[in-house]
């Protein structure tokens, strides 16, 4: 339960950080490539509940 939580609050500030420090986002440019991490990450996640 505390990682969903911790999850989000650490991917908004790494972006943060990044924007701040004038850091090129460490993510796809296309909406298209986002959507890829965003479905690999729900798989992984999804995953990890139904083998563990």
């Amino acid at each position: 339960m505390m990682q969903l939580m911790v999850g989000p609050v650490l991917a908004l500030a790494i972006g943060a950080g990044c924007r701040l420090l004038d850091i090129p986002l460490p993510a796809p440019p296309k909406l298209q490539g986002a959507l890829l991490v965003v479905a690999m990450t729900v798989g992984f996640l999804v995953g990890d509940k139904l083998l563990g």
